[in-house]
C-alpha cells in the first residue's frame, strides 16, 4: 500500500472531535486514485508507482493520454498524474484502485498543494514592507525606496525584494492530524488549512516527520 493520495480541496469547516473539542477542519475528496504504471529497478531503475486522479473527456485528450491509459484497462485518462517514489517493488498492479482507506484517523500527513495567485503586487503586500508616510504631499506612500548604493557595490544585491508576480507557488503544509476519514464519501477531514482555493487539486501523503522513530 502507498501512502500519498491525489485529491481536491473542497473547503473548510468545523468538526467536533472525541473530547468534545471544536476544531477547524480542511474536506479533500482524496481518490479513488487508479494505478497506471508500476516502475521498478528491472525497468526503469527505481521503483514508483504512477496514480491518476479523476478523468478527462475524451475530446480533451490527447492520443499519447488515451494510449497510457488503456495500457492500464482505464476508459478515460486520468486529469491529473503523479509517481510516488519507493523504497521497493510495489505490491500494486496496475489498474489497482487505492482510497482514502490507505489514512486512518489521529494519523499525521504532509498535504501539498498551489497557493493561490494573487497577480502583480507591489512590496507593501508582497514584502510587507513599511512604505513612507501616510501623511499628505510626503509624495511617498508605497514605493519600493532605495534598492542599492551608488557607488560599492554600484549595483542592486540578489533576492532584493521588488515588485512582482505574487502567489500561484507550490507550498507544503506539514504534519497536519487527520481528524476522520469518510470511506463511503472519499473524503479526509484534515485539521487546519492547506494552501490552494476551492476546487484546486493536492496531494496528501503520510508526513515525513513527526513520525515515531524505528528501532
Amino acid at each position: 500500500m502507498i501512502s500519498s493520495l491525489l485529491g481536491k480541496k473542497l473547503g473548510m469547516t468545523q468538526v467536533y472531535d472525541a473530547q468534545n473539542v471544536l476544531v477547524p477542519v480542511t474536506v479533500v475528496e482524496a481518490g479513488p486514485c487508479s494505478v497506471v504504471q508500476v516502475k521498478t529497478t528491472e525497468t526503469d531503475g527505481y521503483n514508483a508507482v504512477q496514480i491518476g486522479f479523476s478523468t478527462k473527456k475524451p475530446k480533451n485528450t490527447s492520443a499519447g493520454e488515451l494510449g497510457h491509459a488503456k495500457k492500464a484497462n482505464l476508459e478515460n485518462a486520468p486529469r491529473v498524474l503523479s509517481e510516488i517514489r519507493l523504497d521497493a517493488p510495489s505490491t500494486l498492479k496496475v489498474g489497482d484502485v487505492v482510497n482514502v482507506t490507505a489514512f486512518t484517523e489521529g494519523q499525521l500527513v504532509d498535504v501539498i498543494g498551489v497557493t493561490k495567485g494573487k497577480g502583480f503586487q507591489g512590496v507593501v503586500k508582497r514584502y510587507r514592507v513599511a512604505g513612507g508616510p501616510a501623511t499628505h504631499g510626503s509624495m511617498f506612500h508605497r514605493r519600493i525606496g532605495s534598492i542599492g548604493m551608488r557607488q560599492t557595490p554600484g549595483r542592486t544585491w540578489k533576492n532584493q525584494p521588488m515588485p512582482g508576480h505574487m502567489g500561484q507557488e507550490k507550498r507544503t503544509v506539514q504534519n497536519l492530524r487527520v481528524v476522520k476519514v469518510l470511506p463511503e464519501k472519499n473524503l479526509i477531514l484534515v485539521k487546519g488549512a492547506i494552501p490552494g482555493a476551492n476546487g484546486d487539486d493536492v496531494i496528501v501523503r503520510s508526513a515525513i516527520k513527526g513520525q515515531p522513530k524505528k528501532a
